[in-house]
This record gives structure tokens, sequence and C-alpha cells, in this order.
């Protein structure tokens, strides 16, 4: 048994760890990035992802709590400003609602939204 059993809305093969969307995956390298670039201690990372992890219901899946700590990690290190993130999740946001279904979601697809309601 490898432990990762225990971890609420981790899906698993085989009993290790998937990335079941890409944003996964992206979310996972930025945390090993900063991290990587002295910007917070391991520690401090695990001990963030625990916390959101406990404040999760046990049915959210284990990226979005991993993507909520990222936030979190982001804005207590003053890494982005708020308003920036605002900024960015409205950007994704319009990028998904102008993506057709099963392609992948873009950033530069959400200026074919604004296009379309600006004409």
């Amino acid at each position: 048994m490898s432990g990762y059993e225990a971890i609420p809305g981790l899906n698993l093969e085989c009993g290790e760890p998937v990335f079941n969307e890409p944003w996964e995956a992206n979310a996972f390298a930025l945390v090993v990035g900063l991290h990587e670039k002295g910007l917070f201690q391991w520690n401090e990372w695990a001990d963030i992802l625990s916390e959101t992890i406990k404040q999760n219901d046990v049915s959210i899946p284990y990226y979005q709590s991993w993507l909520e700590a990222l936030e979190t990690i982001v804005s207590r290190k003053a890494l982005i400003n708020s308003s920036e993130v605002s900024i960015r999740r409205g950007e994704w946001v319009a990028a998904l609602e102008a993506t057709p279904h099963g392609s992948p979601i873009e950033l530069k697809n959400r200026f074919s939204l604004d296009l379309e309601t600006n004409s």
C-alpha cells in the first residue's frame, strides 16, 4: 500500500496518483517551480495544502484543493496581488466559455469571445 489511498479526492491508477486534466499537471508544476525558485519552503506548502484539504469536502478533487492552496500561498507570499488573480481567473473563464467542447482551453481563446460580444 502506497499511502496515497488516504488522500481525499486523489485519483489513482495502479496505486499511483494520476493527473486527470492538463491543468492539474500545470498547477503541480507551478508549485514545484515556485518552490525550486526559493519562494517558499516545502513544509510551508505542505501545511497550506493540508489545511485546504481539511477545509474542503471529501468530494472535492485533490488537484482542486492543490489549486486553492496554490492561490493561498501565492497570496500570502504576495507573489501576485488579488486583483491580478481575479483578472487571470476571469480570463480563464472567458477562455473556457469561448472554447468548443473537447478542445484544449487556452487563454488565446478568450479573445474569440471578446470579438463575438463586440460584434
